[in-house]
């Protein structure tokens, strides 16, 4: 593959993190790029690989998700050489930010993962995000693997529901 492409595929990697408010994960990348029939699984692989090895990007995995976000460097990066994403794929990644801002904000704002804490014993962490600070964020010791997967399941499915039930019953006045 030419050295040119490959640094287009970058240079589209780095625009989507630095255009969107919150931080995306791979799955929301290849999304993107795969369905865009832009390049293949295995080159995008390649891309992030090389992106995080030369400290442009910073992955941090949560559960099985794993986050990126732009670094300083990258964001220079983007600056010099951002100038090679076409203006239409510029504009499909504009469309793609917009079209998905609440399933974007929503993976990145409602966390939840489990650990093995002890033998019988799993610890359920639940957190919840508005505006890159913490507003909820419980722990629960759960006795088995089972649990505590469907407790952090659950959370995806039902954190607003969660959020508003502990709001509503720890300020009312009765």
């Amino acid at each position: 593959m030419s050295s040119q492409y490959f640094t287009l595929y970058k240079m589209i990697v780095l625009y989507m993190l630095r255009r969107c408010e919150e931080s995306l994960t791979k799955a929301q990348i290849y999304d993107f790029v795969l369905e865009g029939g832009y390049t293949d699984f295995l080159t995008l692989q390649a891309v992030f690989s090389e992106l995080a090895d030369t400290s442009l990007i910073v992955e941090k995995t949560v559960a099985n998700r794993t986050y990126l976000e732009i670094t300083a460097e990258g964001s220079q990066a983007l600056d010099f050489f951002g100038n090679r994403i076409n203006p239409s794929i510029r504009s499909d990644i504009d469309k793609f930010i917009k079209d998905n801002s609440l399933k974007i904000r929503d993976e990145a704002s409602i966390q939840g993962n489990y650990i093995r804490t002890g033998e019988n014993e799993y610890t359920a962490h639940l957190l919840a995000k508005e505006n890159g600070r913490n507003i909820l964020d419980i722990r629960l010791t759960l006795p088995t693997e089972e649990i505590a997967e469907n407790t952090v399941r659950k959370w995806h499915e039902k954190n607003q529901e969660i959020y508003q039930f502990l709001i509503s019953n720890l300020m009312s006045e009765e």
